[in-house]
């Protein structure tokens, strides 16, 4: 028995010297490196505890130990928990009880909350630094570098990954080794990917996205990445000739938009731009294809499933949609009494596949309504399939906002200011904004009988509650909400009345 992950994304690579991660200051790492590396790490967590099955959490910044430590977990037979580097320790403190890991790596500068990473765990605590450096990586050189990968079966779990509830509890959705595995190989043959390939890797690597997508898309062919910290615009200039493939979210491709070196020259070795985690507007599709001769695929994917649908890599990428179901998933629109919809009517959207998560994390009652006995998953967009196939996302349900490529659910937002001293009512709701997609906005009833609270200040309040990409961009005291007859705020006219509140 193999480790089915592991084995399948590193096995082939172990004594391979070809480049695997090229990074910002010119040094590289080869696949062996990696392999070494990430040996040492499994051998430290097996001696640390941590057995099949465990989780270990990491809240970390980007480096690459921090995505040797990903493959170490998967390789120790380990449960990998990546969380927000942007996450408070108020937010932490929920996912660390509720994951109880047996390993807890945070960034250094962090070991001060220590209180608020262990309050809830009996786990143990370990660094690690953007420059590699920590107790963990100081505790790994005195371990061998070969490890033998713990056999896992295809269903057993290798990640969780957190993602925001309606009623502000987070769950945690289940991710085995066959449903990453899966989705990888699928992306490689839709995408083209080979060994020839260099991914330019600007992706935050705690979610979905930049791990599950990019980085294992990449090991699995054998191609080389451009190991990026985060985005940054000038950085990325500089390197995009070394580079044939880019994986981003659509304010990427904005802010290379609005330099004037971003030239059809500088990406005439590229072969394929993808964009995903948030809409991608028409008009950015035409302005890039405009300026590059490249037009951005866009494709659709959730924490739950990784990737759903694609355009095409040969045919029409269709601005305003995510293009097909990916081979290996069913995708059908279903009505209110969950009936299969005509193509052309607008439903929500179910999915099923080997992609599919195996549910949420200690809440089967959740996995049960929106997971069905037969596969099915509701993801809670709302869509339709246009007349050429086309998937198209019209709306979300949940009212879930995306900024900057991150989920946001408005009710997390509207307990904590509910709660706020002189506040009677809250509504957070997403509005256009030209560099994130969606910009935060809250309108905050007043209380009567108490002084009316001050924009500044109930932004001030969230700003040690909540991760930063989660606050409220603007606060708008208004009298009242609109609401329907049955009492329900009407979000969708709060979004029309607000749209324009970031123009100009």
């Amino acid at each position: 028995m193999t480790n089915t992950l592991f084995d399948a994304l590193m096995a082939s690579h172990q004594g391979v010297s070809r480049d695997f991660l090229v990074l910002p200051d010119g040094a590289r790492l080869s696949y062996d490196d990696i392999h070494l590396l990430s040996g040492r790490l499994a051998n430290l967590l097996v001696a640390e505890g941590v057995r099949p099955g465990d989780r270990v959490a990491a809240q970390i910044e980007k480096s690459p130990e921090a995505l040797a430590l990903y493959l170490a977990t998967v390789r120790a037979g380990g449960v990998f928990l990546p969380l927000n580097s942007a996450y408070t320790p108020a937010e932490i403190g929920y996912f660390i009880g509720d994951a109880e890991p047996a390993l807890i790596v945070c960034d250094p500068t962090r070991e001060a909350g220590r209180d608020a990473f262990m309050a809830a765990g009996n786990g143990r605590l370990m660094t690690l630094g953007a420059d590699g450096r920590g107790s963990l990586m100081d505790a790994a050189i005195t371990h061998p570098e070969r490890h033998t990968p713990v056999p896992r079966a295809g269903r057993d779990l290798a990640a969780i990954l957190y993602t925001s509830g309606t009623t502000g509890r987070s769950k945690g959705a289940m991710l085995s080794h066959d449903n990453l595995l899966s989705n990888a190989r699928t992306l490689a043959e839709a995408w083209r990917f080979t060994s020839d390939d260099v991914l330019l890797h600007a992706l935050p690597i705690f979610h979905t996205h930049g791990l599950f997508v990019a980085s294992n898309v990449v090991m699995l062919t054998g191609g080389a990445m451009i190991w990026l910290p985060k985005f940054d615009a000038d950085t990325v200039i500089d390197v995009l000739p070394q580079a044939t493939s880019m994986m981003g979210v659509p304010t990427f491709y904005t802010r290379l938009l609005d330099r004037a070196d971003f030239t059809r020259d500088l990406v005439r070795n590229m072969r394929l731009f993808t964009s995903g985690s948030a809409p991608l507007l028409a008009e950015t599709h035409r302005a890039f294809e405009e300026r590059t001769g490249h037009r951005i695929l866009e494709r659709y994917g959730m924490t739950e499933t990784s990737m759903n649908t694609s355009n095409p890599y040969e045919g029409e990428r269709r601005a305003g949609t995510v293009g097909f179901a990916l081979p290996g998933v069913e995708l059908k629109i279903t009505g209110e009494d969950g009936a299969t919809l005509p193509q052309g009517q607008i439903g929500m959207i179910e999915v099923r596949g080997g992609n599919v998560f195996l549910g949420y994390w200690r809440m089967p009652e959740k996995t049960a309504e929106e997971l069905a006995a037969d596969g099915w998953f509701k993801t809670g967009d709302l869509g339709m399939i246009d007349d050429d196939g086309y998937v198209v996302i019209v709306g979300r349900g949940k009212d879930l906002i995306i900024s900057g490529g991150f989920n946001i659910y408005p009710k997390e937002v509207e307990l904590l200011i509910d709660d706020m001293p002189g506040v009677l009512e809250s509504a957070v709701i997403g509005v256009p904004h030209p560099d994130f997609g969606e910009g935060v906005v809250a309108i905050v009833v007043p209380a009567r009988e108490a002084a009316a609270p001050q924009p500044q200040a109930i932004i001030d309040a969230l700003s040690d509650r909540l991760a930063r990409f989660k606050q409220p961009r603007k606060v708008l005291l208004v009298d009242t909400l609109p609401r329907n007859t049955m009492g329900k705020v009407q979000k969708a006219a709060l979004r029309a009345r607000y749209e324009g509140l970031f123009k100009g």
